[in-house]
């Protein structure tokens, strides 16, 4: 086979297959088997790193890249050797692995090419983000979690999956995989999840958790590192986890104690002015009110709260409208912009946001261009004492305007220089 690369190799190896694949690639429904052949053969190429691993996988629609990242700040704390692959880096203990993935779960082959990586340098454990996506297209083929954590699942994808009944099959799906499927008790998601892994998985145990369950001590260092109220079912996820990954229990809660901030999440832009100004990733209904909800609580008696945010293009439309609705309710001034349009019309999204918007709500502003919509917020509506939460981008650096080309982007650089007036 020579200098043939993996994909090609591949090829080489199951020709018949192949070209029944490349024809079923006409129908999206029957997108799988090209995955699930590509999953296989990039597992047997690598040869089965996973097997060498204990795995924990994240996933559901928010909370993922947190969660993800404290159980990882958890076992490196513990004096495990560990790994992580998230939305916002990979790391194999404190060293950043450059992967250039522009995916939270990557495609098969440099997925287990990483993971091949991760074994061969002695690490043991690995922690993953885990996409809807990446389960449906078997990027993460042949994996068996020790653990497995869901954190909810609300609106998002469902362009993609079609319906919210396929969307939780897909995370179900993984779930019933593991040894231990550590779920959210208090995520209307519960019961159907829980009754798919049973139906489909005679061996893996399920494990409920919430923030309400947990011990006198845990509540209380949970409430303190997060006194935001959405952290604290990710906080109770990962001391669950710790417990049934044998870490005494006083170890993980000093580790929680102190976990850093996750770049892009609820993310504070140091200023001069007085503002309280956030950037954060939430790009669904449910992150965006967790977030507004935990900016509304600081926000003192005549001042105001100013949302930034939009929604992104090709993405599920039916979400635009509640994440309008959302956003007025919440703040007192909201600049709809562009995030990530790719091909279509920002200001066509903008409107479709602004059905969910009551007709009486007179501080609504529509500024397509994002980085005008930034500094409109901060250096026109925002007074000293102000909160302003800009959401959507979050840690991500390139914006996609029109469906081919990533151009360079940071949300917390632009809040910068809009402070500095460049």
């Amino acid at each position: 086979m020579g200098n043939a690369n993996p994909d090609e190799r591949m090829v080489q190896c199951f020709p018949h297959s192949f070209h029944m694949l490349n024809i079923s690639l006409i129908s999206a429904t029957l997108k799988s088997p090209f995955h699930w052949v590509k999953g296989l053969s990039a597992m047997i190429w690598y040869g089965f790193p996973a097997r060498r691993l204990t795995i924990i996988g994240v996933t559901g629609t928010d909370g993922k890249t947190t969660t993800a990242t404290m159980v990882y700040h958890v076992l490196k704390h513990a004096g495990k050797k560990v790994a992580l692959i998230s939305t916002v880096s990979a790391y194999m203990g404190d060293e950043e692995i450059d992967t250039g993935f522009h995916v939270t779960t990557p495609e098969q082959f440099p997925f287990q090419r990483l993971l091949r990586r991760i074994v061969n340098s002695g690490h043991t454990h690995v922690v993953l983000e885990v996409t809807s996506h990446g389960i449906a297209q078997h990027r993460i083929f042949g994996i068996r979690p020790t653990i497995a954590i869901l954190t909810n699942i609300t609106h998002e994808h469902l362009d993609y999956h079609g319906s919210y009944a396929a969307y939780l099959k897909t995370k179900a799906r993984f779930l019933s995989r593991a040894k231990t499927a550590i779920i959210n008790h208090d995520d209307s998601s519960f019961d159907e999840v829980k009754a798919y892994i049973k139906k489909h998985s005679w061996n893996t145990r399920i494990v409920p958790y919430a923030y309400r369950l947990l011990d006198a001590q845990s509540k209380r260092i949970v409430l303190d590192r997060f006194p935001e109220g959405y952290n604290r079912q990710n906080g109770a996820a990962v001391i669950t986890a710790a417990e049934y990954l044998h870490l005494p229990l006083a170890q993980t809660l000093d580790a929680i104690k102190r976990f850093p901030s996750v770049l892009g999440r609820m993310q504070e832009v140091p200023n001069t002015r007085g503002l309280t100004l956030i950037v954060d990733f939430a790009h669904t209904p449910n992150a965006l009110e967790h977030a507004l909800k935990a900016l509304r609580g600081g926000v003192k008696s005549g001042k105001k709260l100013i949302a930034v945010c939009g929604a992104a293009g090709l993405r599920d439309a039916m979400k635009r409208p509640m994440m309008g609705k959302i956003a007025a309710e919440l703040a007192d001034e909201i600049v709809f912009t562009a995030e990530d349009p790719r091909i279509e019309d920002v200001n066509v999204i903008i409107r479709q946001m602004k059905e969910g918007v009551r007709e009486n709500h007179g501080h609504v502003h529509e500024l397509a261009d994002r980085r005008t919509a930034i500094r409109f917020a901060i250096q026109t509506l925002a007074r000293p004492g102000d909160t302003i939460g800009i959401f959507g981008k979050g840690h991500e650096t390139s914006m996609n305007l029109d469906g081919k080309h990533e151009v360079p982007w940071s949300d917390a650089e632009e809040a910068r220089l809009a402070l500095e007036g460049i």
